[in-house]
């Protein structure tokens, strides 16, 4: 134990003493989750639109005015034919156009069917598909009650659960947590044993008492404390900056991110292991690990829209679990009787490594 601690010590001092390896490990943090919070949001806010009132009654008029007071859109723009709505478009000064009928005050007041015509901006799909999404919520909010009595007496009442102001927070901070941990846990940990190797200090621990799961240990308790700490600052970041409470239970969710934070760990040691050089470390760090937690574990893309093989290769990306356990933990409330599954596929992808990190590591320089 003696040992250990002194190994454990001689890592703290290589760490700590590289003040700019210091402000990237707190720093970038920070900077992720003020990114994905606010600058990268997938909240629609004062999109510009234009309306085209070929109606032109006061009930028209009150639809405008509430549609402008909103917070997701910005009338920008009064037209006065369609020929102007398309050139509005091609200039992109408006995302979207609603069209108010001729006749509609009419039809509404005699419960005939109305419609009122949306065209949006198809160049991006995802934020077309968005304002659509905002604008019909708000046309029914405004209408429904009205027009759907005089066909069926059904009215539809809409609940966003988690998350009724759609905000973006709550989607982007637990893939946020994934990625900075997984980013920082293996590529610190990736140089930790190369590094031995480039400074050849790698003979006095081969000729040493310890044992290869000893100086395992040693290179990975100083990042995953950092890592516990980093957690804590990101968890305080998204309740204070972001608004988004923590709704299950917190103790639980650290346990989960320790499971995690290990698995990283021992991932990044590994491919120390298994390369001689820190460029090459980082490298695969960067490209087998950062990129597949992009686009396979559920945070940018949804899995479920991927083809087959990719879905079962996403399987093995141990942020996907984590990241679904966050989703669960921290927004829905969920306990463990949820996600004992995904904390059980953690743990063993973290012995897994554990041992093979273990039967990898040479005792012998080449």
């Amino acid at each position: 134990m003696k040992q250990l601690l002194i190994f454990v010590q001689k890592e703290f001092y290589h760490v700590l003493r590289d003040k700019r390896t210091l402000l990237i490990l707190f720093g970038m943090p920070v900077v992720q989750v003020l990114l994905f919070g606010f600058a990268l949001s997938t909240e629609v806010k004062n999109t510009k639109i234009g309306i085209l009132d070929q109606d032109k009654t006061q009930i028209s008029a009150e639809l405008i005015s509430k549609i402008n007071a909103n917070q997701y859109f910005d009338v920008d723009k009064n037209l006065k034919s369609i020929n102007q709505a398309e050139n509005s478009f091609k200039g992109g000064e408006i995302k979207m156009i609603l069209v108010i009928p001729q006749q509609f005050t009419e039809n509404l007041i005699l419960g005939k069917k109305t419609q009122l015509q949306l065209i949006t901006d198809g160049t991006d799909i995802n934020l077309a598909n968005q304002i659509y999404n905002f604008m019909s919520n708000i046309l029914m909010d405004y209408y429904g009650q009205r027009t759907l009595q005089s066909f069926s007496g059904v009215q539809p009442e809409i609940h966003m659960l988690y998350n009724p102001q759609l905000k973006g927070a709550p989607n982007f901070v637990p893939g946020v947590m994934a990625l900075i941990l997984l980013i920082i846990c293996v590529l610190m940990t990736a140089v930790a044993i190369v590094r031995e190797k480039e400074s050849g200090t790698m003979e006095v621990l081969l000729v040493s008492p310890m044992k290869p799961s000893t100086i395992i240990l040693a290179k990975a308790i100083p990042y995953f404390i950092l890592s516990m700490v980093i957690l804590i600052s990101i968890m305080i970041l998204s309740v204070t900056l972001l608004d988004l409470p923590i709704k299950g239970n917190l103790i639980l969710l650290f346990l989960v991110s320790t499971i995690f934070i290990i698995t990283n760990l021992l991932l990044g040691i590994l491919i120390s292991i298994l390369t001689d050089t820190q460029q090459v470390a980082m490298l695969i760090s960067l490209v087998g690990t950062m990129l597949p937690t992009l686009m396979l574990s559920g945070f940018m893309f949804p899995i479920e829209n991927m083809p087959l093989p990719l879905q079962l290769i996403s399987n093995l990306i141990p942020a996907k679990w984590y990241y679904e356990i966050v989703k669960n933990v921290m927004i829905k409330g969920t306990g463990l009787e949820v996600i004992w599954k995904q904390t059980l596929i953690l743990f063993a992808m973290m012995a897994l490594l554990f041992v093979i990190a273990v039967k990898k590591f040479k005792v012998r320089l080449e």
